[in-house]
């Protein structure tokens, strides 16, 4: 049985989450409340699952961690863009 579809619909659902904390940031331009730790463990383990959806040759993992990846990637530039405002 192809697993491909229930991993394409979790891929979605999980990366259409991270969707309202990146409007929210856009639209704010505040990142205060956000861990920068949070924000680099989770990058980074975002990256690691990217990689591996390549080397397994995985379309739900390629595509929906790639996605996350940019997401994460636009909060993290803002959170430490606004760190370095703050310490001016």
């Amino acid at each position: 049985m192809d697993y491909t579809i229930l991993g394409l619909a979790a891929g979605t659902l999980t990366t259409v989450a991270y969707l309202p904390q990146l409007i929210k940031v856009l639209y704010t331009k505040r990142t205060r409340d956000l861990s920068l730790i949070w924000l680099v463990i989770l990058g980074v383990g975002i990256l690691v699952w990217f990689i591996y959806g390549l080397l397994v040759n995985s379309i739900p993992l390629i595509f929906g961690n790639f996605f996350i990846l940019i997401m994460i990637s636009v909060i993290l530039f803002y959170k430490i863009r606004n760190m370095e405002h703050h310490s001016l």
